[in-house]
């Protein structure tokens, strides 16, 4: 009995260090739980239970009535986009159902994926970083002088984030910081009269860190039934958002004292550029992001072609006057549809494709420009608000019916998915029975 015990401890031990990796890497809540069902099922323990929440995992499992159960818990602290992780653990997981790495090799490899750094060299994200920032510059029509300083913009806020964070100061200051930096940039532009309006400049300079990948989590967490996590996730877009207003405010004030007139900015004001320029500027956003992101390099193009098609989508919806939501709405759809064959094609999660070809539709600005207002007094605060979350939701459902609609309808997914939340954007969706352990 105390070696059953044992190996039942290191079969919860390995679900929650997978579902660690998967959560801090940019899994959905849904996700992460199914997948560390996967790999307890896998290893031979049946009806074990998983319980996600934003910052801990836990597992549990009872032998029978009589004795107590045995629940192990984790903590989850750290959080990056970390697409290839995410890719490996994936990789992992399919493997250890197959049968192709017993649950010993699993774990000395998990291990291996987590004290491994990347190949991608740390200048090379930074770069990513301001490309991706200018691609958003382009689809807003900005001219080149515009796309240099987003450019510009972007590398100085990842270096003085990346500098706090090594002294670990909370996100919340370095989103203050990264404002401040950005709005003195816009500050420099205007005391050197370029000719370029100074709200323009800020809107683009702070696109890296308005908070709209985290809203979107948020949303489909939602959608797919972990309501508390979604309500962290909420709290902390708005705080991320909070910081950069936070930022830009104290950036207007050094303005003023120094005698530089910015004239009146308009928060978060910002409109697409014509529809050629805004599609490659979505292809140029979309795989920026991927390769800042980690993804594999052989997923870039894919997801650039994905997210240009969306912005395509998107830009015909929008102007044929079908209501930003509808268009977002339409746009995710079509990543949604193609998303789960090209994951499949490019040996990557379905997620990676689906949030880097959607990353141009975000509603960061949306979300910045309303509570902007709001902190201002503005009446239209509200509605902006409103308008960020029906860009979000239109964006989660769009991508979680295309991925439905997507998905093979076989007996056994479809015998999954009714228990289950929602189709499966990491892991795969059905798990062989095994009656191994950890033993092999």
């Amino acid at each position: 009995m105390p070696n059953e015990a044992h190996e039942t401890w290191k079969v919860l031990d390995l679900s929650l260090r997978v579902g660690e990796v998967l959560l801090s890497s940019g899994a959905g809540a849904a996700d992460v739980g199914a997948q560390m069902l996967n790999v307890a099922h896998a290893c031979g323990l049946r009806n074990a239970t998983a319980d996600i929440t934003f910052t801990e995992l836990k597992m549990t499992w009872q032998p029978s009535p009589d004795e107590p159960a045995m629940i192990q818990v984790r903590q989850v602290r750290h959080r990056e986009t970390d697409y290839e992780h995410l890719t490996k653990v994936d990789h992992l997981v399919r493997a250890l159902i197959n049968g192709d790495v017993d649950p010993r090799e699993a774990r000395g490899q998990l291990a291996r994926i987590v004290s491994t750094g990347h190949a991608l060299p740390r200048w090379a994200v930074t770069l990513g970083w301001g490309v991706m920032n200018a691609g958003v510059a382009l689809m807003l029509g900005g001219s080149w002088l515009v796309l240099v300083i987003a450019f510009v913009a972007a590398i100085g806020v990842d270096r003085i984030q990346r500098f706090m964070a090594r002294r670990r100061l909370p996100a919340f200051y370095q989103q203050v910081a990264g404002g401040l930096f950005a709005t003195l940039l816009a500050v420099g532009v205007g005391a050197l009269d370029l000719g370029i309006a100074p709200g323009t400049v800020v809107t683009s300079s702070i696109i890296l860190l308005l908070a709209g990948v985290s809203f979107m989590g948020a949303i489909q967490d939602a959608l797919t039934g972990f309501p508390l996590t979604a309500g962290a996730r909420i709290l902390e877009a708005i705080l991320a958002t909070a910081g950069v207003i936070a930022g830009v405010s104290g950036g207007l004030s050094v303005a003023k004292m120094g005698g530089v007139d910015l004239g009146t900015l308009n928060p978060g004001a910002a409109a697409l550029g014509t529809m050629p320029l805004t599609v490659v500027g979505g292809m140029v956003t979309a795989a920026a992001f991927a390769f800042s992101s980690y993804a594999p390099r052989r997923s870039l193009l894919p997801i650039a072609v994905i997210g240009g098609a969306a912005t395509a989508v998107y830009y015909a919806g929008y102007s044929s006057g079908a209501g930003i939501a509808w268009a977002s709405a339409l746009a995710a759809i079509l990543v949604g549809l193609v998303s789960f064959a090209v994951a499949g094609r490019f040996r990557v999660p379905a997620l990676a494709v689906v949030v880097c070809a959607v990353v141009p539709l975000l509603p960061g600005l949306s979300i910045y420009r309303g509570l902007a207002e709001m902190t201002l007094g503005g009446s239209h605060g509200l509605l902006s608000m409103v308008n960020a979350a029906a860009i979000a939701i239109a964006l989660s459902a769009g991508v979680i019916l295309g991925e439905y609609v997507a998905q093979p309808l076989k007996r056994e997914a479809r015998r999954l998915e009714g228990k289950l939340a929602g189709p499966r954007l990491v892991g795969p969706l059905r798990v062989r029975s095994a009656r191994r352990t950890l033993n092999g």
